[in-house]
């Protein structure tokens, strides 16, 4: 089901795929990571003011990582904003996706996390380091196929 963002952006040339609506009647779009970085520039300027959240996670052990963008549409007198979900998915060997960090500052230590647990690159994204796991630690704690390493200490939670 097509809904209406999806077909703005038909009318418009701009490739993607519907992926319906969500159970809260959300439209779900999903767009290439060599479109991502216009495409949200468009959303912008259409208004999407405001990126709610920023998730990534591991499709499939073996299989390709998806990045998840929640746009909402902010306006003065609307007592219901829209909104707007966007999935990016990339492959697992080389997983790059442009960065919506220049137009939305809100996305900075989400795309960090997402790279630190995951090793999504955001290119372009200006302090793309680990956040949560120090710099000296070796692969990706959330992808499915991830082996933790025997090193850790049982400590006495007392």
């Amino acid at each position: 089901m097509q809904g209406r963002l999806s077909a703005w952006l038909v009318k418009h040339g701009l490739i993607h795929r519907s992926l319906g609506f969500d159970y809260q009647g959300i439209e779900t779009l999903q767009i290439k990571p060599e479109d991502w970085h216009s495409i949200a520039v468009i959303f912008y300027v259409y208004g999407y003011n405001y990126l709610r959240s920023q998730c990534a996670y591991d499709v499939a052990p073996g299989g390709l990582l998806a990045s998840v963008y929640h746009l909402t549409r902010i306006e003065d007198g609307v007592a219901q904003p829209e909104e707007l979900c966007i999935k990016v998915f990339a492959s697992r060997r080389n997983p790059r996706i442009p960065s919506v960090f220049w137009v939305w500052k809100s996305v900075d230590f989400q795309e960090r996390e997402s790279y630190d647990m995951l090793g999504i690159s955001y290119d372009n994204h200006p302090r793309l380091k680990r956040i949560l796991m120090p710099e000296s630690w070796i692969g990706w704690p959330l992808r499915k196929d991830y082996i933790a390493p025997n090193f850790y200490e049982i400590q006495d939670a007392h």
